[in-house]
């Protein structure tokens, strides 16, 4: 576990530094958008999903600058996707990374242009990605497939409609397919199209994305639950509050404590054709199954 830390902490550096370059931007018309911008996008974070790409571009030989500027631009939009997250109209949260929220700081209408300019300047970015042609259009597609409405924005729809509402498992899953998942998924495919890569490796790194985004899912939901605020930098049982469906609502808490270990499993398991070169894979796995939930 010390050793995956240590690739995890090294990696999240280079993305910081990335996205730091990235947002020294020639022309400012607003200053005031970049400012808001840079709070929450250079906040912090594990980084995970442009971590995805890098170890993914890892795995397969493939172009390792080119995945670490389109894990970047995923964590662009990952960014946004908080912002606008943490919205009064949305989930009204206070505190995100241990900071206040964008709004709060910067007020609505900025926390919301900000969150846009992020967005597109997310594609903007990936529209310079030094690759052939086809595969660059594979990732600004899949991109923008696993961010918009076939993906997080529709299950952020989702999310708030089940609110108050008793889903099945089935319709909580479909919910955290697209909400959490999606850019999960985008994450290790745009690592896959920086490389070369055959039918059964690609197949085989999207069933590991399917199942560690289910599983990031539920150690989210248990966190809000057990975890610390301190610790998580975030408010913790928002989702009790929002009165949300959540794996150990419906399942209790061994139970989905349960399910998070058996998906943790299964997206190691996928992985073993490509033999002890996916370790980093799959000890990220490890990593997100037990960061403090045991």
């Amino acid at each position: 576990m010390q050793e995956i830390k240590k690739i995890l902490a090294a990696k999240a550096e280079e993305v910081e530094l990335k996205l730091e370059k990235l947002m020294t931007l020639n022309e400012e018309i607003a200053p005031q958008l970049t400012e808001a911008m840079k709070y929450t996008l250079l906040s912090g974070g594990k980084r995970i999903r442009p971590v995805l790409s890098l170890l993914t571009a890892e795995l397969l030989g493939g172009n390792y600058q080119a995945a670490l500027k389109a894990g970047s631009a995923l964590e662009m939009i990952h960014s946004y996707s908080l912002i606008h997250d943490d919205l009064p109209a949305m989930d009204d949260d206070d505190l995100r990374r241990g900071k206040k929220t964008n709004h709060l700081v910067f007020g609505e209408a900025a926390a919301i242009l900000a969150g846009d300019a992020l967005l597109t300047y997310a594609f903007e970015v990936l529209s310079e990605l030094e690759l052939k042609p086809e595969a660059k259009i594979k990732i600004i597609a899949n991109t923008a497939k696993f961010s918009g409405y076939q993906g997080m924005v529709g299950g952020q729809v989702l999310d708030i409609e089940a609110e108050n509402k008793k889903l099945s498992l089935a319709e909580m899953q479909k919910v955290h397919r697209a909400k959490t998942g999606a850019l999960i998924k985008a994450s290790v495919l745009n690592g896959l199209y920086c490389s070369d890569f055959n039918s059964a490796e690609k197949r085989a790194l999207l069933a590991y994305a399917e199942n560690i985004g289910v599983l990031f899912q539920i150690v989210d939901d248990l966190l809000d639950l057990t975890g610390d605020t301190e610790k998580l930098g975030k408010v913790v049982g928002r989702d009790q509050e929002l009165n949300k469906s959540t794996y150990p609502k419906l399942m209790g808490v061994e139970a989905a404590k349960k399910a998070a270990a058996e998906h943790a499993e299964k997206a190691k398991n996928e992985l073993n054709i490509f033999g002890s070169r996916a370790h980093d894979l799959k000890d990220l796995v490890d990593y997100i199954l037990k960061r403090h939930i045991v």
